[in-house]
């Protein structure tokens, strides 16, 4: 999906003699450089933004495309403030497919950030590329769309073992101490997780 060397990116140069989003020729005068995200070839124009790319690696800005860029600021922004709530993890509780009765479970992000931990009296994990969808359940809906919070949320995903769809509903507990403060801010961070995962797929 991206270029892996600096061999294959030179592969890619060679074949490129026009700029891949306005078509300017290369040239003397026009140089073409290479998007560090997606490893297309493009004008100075249309490559100037420069922003890091923590999860290839790149801490420090590195150029990119301008639709790279911005997906690029999006997840930089998220791994510098939500990814350490979702790795501190917060308290639901955990109802499994169809049954009626839930478990109270500690939710975390695993450090190496491929993991859901589920840990009550028992321990499982959702791998995150095999989560297919993530809806966040609310209440106090209004015509106005305000006064909304965030109650729980529904996560599909797929395991090794079958290709059938499963279900978790993770529920925030009601009373409004600060546990049921830091279960909203992680649902909130992983709403936003899995809409970078899903622009991340698009790509």
């Amino acid at each position: 999906m991206y270029p892996r060397s600096g061999q294959d990116e030179s592969k890619l140069s060679f074949a490129c003699p026009r700029c891949m989003q306005c078509e300017a020729k290369f040239d003397f005068l026009t140089r073409k450089h290479h998007c560090r995200r997606c490893g297309k070839c493009f004008c100075d124009k249309c490559c100037s933004k420069k922003v890091p790319l923590p999860r290839m690696y790149f801490i420090d800005p590195v150029r990119q495309c301008a639709e790279c860029a911005l997906v690029s600021q999006k997840e930089y922004e998220f791994f510098d403030k939500q990814i350490k709530v979702l790795i501190n993890g917060a308290t639901f509780l955990v109802t499994s497919g169809s049954l009626e009765k839930g478990e109270t479970m500690s939710c975390r992000l695993s450090n190496n950030h491929r993991y859901l931990y589920l840990d009550g009296e028992d321990h499982f994990e959702i791998e995150v590329p095999r989560i297919i969808s993530v809806q966040v359940l609310t209440e106090g809906f209004t015509p106005g769309g305000g006064n909304t919070r965030a109650t729980g949320m529904l996560i599909q995903y797929k395991t090794l073992a079958s290709q059938e769809p499963r279900q978790l509903k993770l529920s925030a507990s009601d009373d409004f101490n600060s546990n049921k403060k830091v279960s909203v801010g992680w649902l909130a961070a992983m709403h936003k997780a899995a809409k970078l995962l899903y622009e991340s797929k698009d790509q």
